[in-house]
């Protein structure tokens, strides 16, 4: 049997199984065999065989590759109940298909399971609809779109993880073709710069395959975000022919786009109505916004097949071109789009839309926060209104809004829910394999000490360098370190361009430069860059000296430990004969520059990535700090704040996918910074952010499994769960507030770690007097507790503490009488730990575990009479009033450790026993007062000493239906709504 038979062999049978899902293979292969010549091998051998002899890319190894990631990465499927991309749902597969041991071994070599994380889904109940046999039926523009994305090098795994999460989202739209009309909202949540749009777009192909005529992109608020979107949709979505529709190729918006030229535009291979599909039309260009239609409104109307049938009919969606526009969010674009719908013949009842809200936090939200309303912002309620009126216009749309910031106005200022809360569905996408997201420079629960972080095992030191806390005039040494290891790290490219075997390419080569908003501030900053560049003699001896002592002291060691396998110059010498090169093509035009602050830096094409290749160094402000995607950024250069959370978010330009370059980029950042009266350390100012957007995603996945079928959590009881991480965002009304009352989480084999410490005096005291009874009982001796290493680190790690078994209600007796700055915070907790005296489960005790430092300059002292305790200092989050973490990495690693050894044989824990961490914290925010100004003597003063704790309950402390989170409606008679007036609280009450 010949290649190209077997190929297509296997290319029905896989065909037909994956609307199936995985059958006996042999069995498969034999029925679609018959009648094909020549006589054809359906045996496991002779499968085995042609994989054998096949290689990396090799038409049918792909062929298994896509069909089987695919069924690894599938959401609940009815043949597995395995978890997705396990070793479990692969036996699962084998079994299914019939594979015996041999051909199982090739093709798990050949295709390993994918190790990737799934998307987590908040929803509502739903009827499915959107189901394999509905999808292999209608499917044109979302195979087009992964042939694109397979051009474009994405591997197998990830255009199964892309399927799978666009599916999550689309299955939750109502159904194009069914007469009831039900409007959908929901919220998609990334990562900065991590590929949303290319989820959108996945998302849009599946909606128009499916019937959705008429799609409405909300492209954020700028010009250039409006262009990059249209463009990318254009290329990847719409393709050639249907931006042609039969013009001329030099008539095209592209014609001076090097894409267009180079075949880089999607090409369908004629017009899609003409092979059987259907066409795009566009609203909108590249160049040009939504316009009035004045005559052609026609454009607008929607053709037939059976007049007498409403366009939503499955005889009528599915022959019908689709619209496609991406429109700025502007007051005057948007009521030009509202007034041409209005004109319009075709009943807009019967139109299936679906409206993607790129960046759905900025403008969209109705908000009357001031903080929101500075420099000018006034127009975003007038935007909502608008949006809002679309979405009453046409009573088929489905709204989902993207965003990268989980803390968006979307959840925590929903004041009006009537218009864009995500009512149906919250997905939270996971990090993309290769991005560069927080943990790429933030050492988070790093269990290595300071002092032994290196290049290899820490985040930070590879690529973070302090800007000192110094006025600006006197910060050009910095400033100058980071234009030379622009400099430098352009020279490494373009060694790698020349030396690397995989054949690189950097078309752009960036710094950004981010310090303020101001227009004024930009030209300055840009002037002064300029003068530093020309005075820097990088051609000659002067400069090359300090690029040599760059490159031995930093660039050259970081990239032995992380250059992961690219080619990396041996010394400094190989790289020198690029240094001239990399310079001309930064500033031989004699402006290394460019400042990016309004449309018309775009227009003129100065920072236009599509059209030409970019080696410069950006200065900019809002246009840099949202959506704007800042090709091969890898150096950054900010010194720039906020007093929001969300706001600093979206500053990270710095995040993003850096393939080929990972080990160069670096980030120069201020540290204990002066803005007015208020210091901020950007940098932990991030972390701090960084940290609370982590727990709050990993608290949705935790709530995210369905109990007996039925969500524990639905997205109206979501903003409750921000307000658990940032207690000082609320609703923005005085008369408004949140309808779901969180009254009990369950935490078995989970950390239970307060926040909401009080900071007077006087609670501070009494509580330390209600831990004072539990105090006495750890006066023995320490026992030494022994982690083994870790991934980070090959040193044994070990710490003392103080120890005591309490008993369980003797613990909850405390935990009644402690006071908090938030009582709600803590009290769903309580609520549940009350219940393990039998009632929910069992807990008979807790092992007390008070570590006890062993640094040189640690503090010990006594508090109220209590032995002597170790005085962990902490300071609180910025932006929040709350520690960013009281626990130890080491000490949450032994207590986790005792947890999951409970019960076996030596084990510390028996299995009715949970885990309790108590710390003596002095609170060193801001201006605290010294530590030898609260312990005197060896006695602390209790009313500045704050008993902090955590709790690791057994895994057993639960019942057995699982549910781990309850709530209750302030206003039953509003259940789903998640914003309430106080009135009609009290009037229900």
């Amino acid at each position: 049997m010949s290649d190209d038979s077997t190929l297509r062999l296997h290319s029905i049978v896989l065909a037909a199984l994956r609307q199936a899902g995985p059958q006996p293979l042999v069995g498969g292969l034999r029925y679609w065999s018959q009648g094909l010549a020549p006589e054809p091998d359906t045996t496991q051998e002779g499968f085995r065989d042609r994989l054998l002899g096949g290689y990396a890319g090799h038409p049918l190894v792909e062929l298994w590759r896509r069909a089987v990631t695919a069924w690894d990465f599938a959401q609940s499927p009815p043949w597995s109940a395995a978890g997705p991309c396990t070793d479990a749902r692969r036996t699962d597969i084998y079994a299914l298909l019939a594979l015996d041991d041999e051909t199982r071994k090739v093709l798990t070599e050949l295709v390993p399971v994918a190790v990737a994380d799934a998307p987590t889904v908040i929803s509502t109940e739903f009827t499915p609809w959107y189901t394999p046999a509905a999808q292999q039926s209608r499917n044109w523009y979302w195979p087009a779109y992964e042939r694109v994305l397979e051009r474009k090098g994405w591997n197998a795994a990830a255009l199964a993880a892309l399927d799978e999460a666009t599916d999550r989202v689309v299955e939750r739209l109502a159904n194009p073709a069914t007469p009831a009309i039900y409007q959908s909202k929901g919220l998609v949540v990334g990562h900065v710069q991590s590929g949303k749009t290319a989820n959108f777009t996945g998302v849009i192909a599946k909606a128009i395959d499916s019937g959705y005529r008429l799609v409405i992109v909300l492209a954020g608020t700028l010009n250039l975000l409006r262009q990059q979107t249209q463009r990318r949709l254009d290329m990847e979505l719409i393709g050639r022919e249907n931006i042609l529709r039969g013009g001329d190729e030099t008539e095209s918006d592209y014609a001076d786009d090097p894409e267009w030229h180079r075949d880089g535009f999607l090409a369908h291979g004629g017009l899609p109505s003409v092979l059987g599909a259907f066409d795009i039309v566009r609203m909108t260009t590249r160049d040009n916004d939504y316009k009035r239609l004045l005559q052609g409104i026609t454009a607008l109307e929607f053709e037939k097949q059976e007049p007498a049938l409403p366009l939503h009919d499955p005889r009528n969606v599915h022959r019908s071109a689709a619209r496609l526009m991406v429109v700025k969010k502007n007051k005057t674009v948007l009521t030009k789009l509202l007034k041409d719908l209005q004109k319009i013949r075709t009943p807009l009842a019967e139109i299936p839309v679906i409206i993607i809200d790129d960046e759905s936090d900025q403008a969209s939200v109705n908000t009357s926060d001031p903080r929101k309303l500075r420099e000018g912002k006034a127009e975003r309620t007038a935007i909502n209104g608008l949006v809002s009126s679309l979405l009453a216009l046409l009573p088929r749309s489905q709204y989902v809004g993207y965003t990268a910031t989980p803390f968006a106005n979307v959840f925590i200022d929903p004041s009006d829910t009537a218009d864009i809360f995500p009512k149906d569905f919250i997905v939270s996408l996971p990090a993309p394999a290769g991005y560069m997201g927080v943990r790429a420079f933030h050492d988070l629960d790093s269990g290595v000490p300071w002092q032994e972080r290196t290049y290899a095992n820490s985040q930070g030191k590879a690529h973070v360098r302090d800007i000192p806390p110094t006025a600006e005039e006197e910060d050009t040494d910095t400033l100058q370190q980071a234009l030379d290891a622009f400099v430098l790290s352009a020279a490494i490219k373009l060694y790698r361009e020349q030396n690397d075997p995989r054949g690189l390419s950097y078309p752009h080569h960036t710094m950004l430069v981010h310090e303020s908003v101001r227009t004024v501030d930009h030209r300055a900053l840009a002037e002064r860059l300029t003068g530093l560049w020309h005075a820097s003699g990088y051609m000659g001896p002067t400069g090359h000296a300090r690029l040599r002592t760059l490159f031995d002291t930093d660039f050259a060691p970081v990239s032995a430990a992380r250059a992961d396998g690219f080619a990396t110059p041996a010394d400094f010498a190989e790289v020198a004969p690029h240094i001239g090169a990399a310079c001309i093509r930064i500033g031989g035009d004699e402006n290394p520059v460019l400042v990016v602050n309004s449309d018309k830096d775009i227009e003129q094409g100065t920072a236009d990535f599509d059209k030409r290749s970019l080696w410069k160094i950006l200065v900019g402000g809002a246009k840099l700090s949202r959506g704007f995607t800042v090709e091969g950024l890898t150096i950054s250069y900010y010194r720039r704040t906020t007093t929001q959370a969300d706001t600093l978010m979206q500053m990270g330009r710095w995040f993003g996918f850096r393939k080929g370059y990972r080990d160069l980029v670096r980030l120069y950042i201020s540290r204990g910074e002066s803005y007015g009266k208020k210091e901020i350390d950007l940098y932990d100012a991030f972390e701090a952010v960084c940290r609370d957007e982590e727990s709050f995603r990993a608290e949705l996945k935790r709530y995210a499994p369905l109990i007996d079928g039925k969500p524990q959590v639905t997205p109206a009881q979501v903003p409750p769960l921000v307000a658990q991480h940032l207690p000082w965002l609320k609703p923005t009304s005085a008369n408004k507030m949140y309808n779901a009352e969180l009254i009990e989480i369950r935490s078995p084999g989970t950390w239970i770690e307060p926040a909401a410490y009080p900071g007077g005096a006087p609670p501070v005291r009494r509580n330390a007097a209600r831990w004072r009874p539990l105090l006495d009982d750890l006066g023995g001796a320490d026992q030494l507790f022994t982690n083994p290493p870790d991934s980070s680190s090959a040193l044994v790690r070990r710490f003392p503490a103080r120890t005591s078994v309490v008993g369980h209600s003797r613990l909850v007796g405390v935990l009644e009488g402690l006071e908090w700055s938030r009582p709600d915070l803590f009290q769903p907790h309580l609520t549940y730990l009350k219940q393990l005296d039998g009632t929910l489960a069992k807990v008979e005790d807790w092992l007390l575990i008070a570590p006890q430092l062993v640094a040189r300059d640690r503090f010990e002292a006594t508090l109220l009479g209590s032995p002597p305790l170790s005085l962990a200092q902490r300071s609180r989050a910025p932006y929040s009033e709350s520690f960013a973490r009281v626990t130890g990495y080491e000490h949450r690693v032994a207590a986790e450790r005792l947890i999951n050894e409970a019960g076996s044989a030596g084990a510390l824990v028996p299995p009715l026993r949970g885990v309790a961490l108590l710390y003596a914290v002095l609170d060193i925010t801001g201006d605290r007062p010294p530590i030898h100004d609260v312990v005197s003597d060896g006695v602390a003063d209790p009313s500045r000493v704050i008993m902090a704790f955590a709790l690791l309950p057994p895994k057993s402390a639960i019942d057995t239906q699982r549910r781990l989170v309850h709530f209750r409606a302030k206003v039953s008679a509003l259940r789903d709504a998640p914003i309430v007036d106080v009135l009609s609280t009290h009037a229900e009450r």
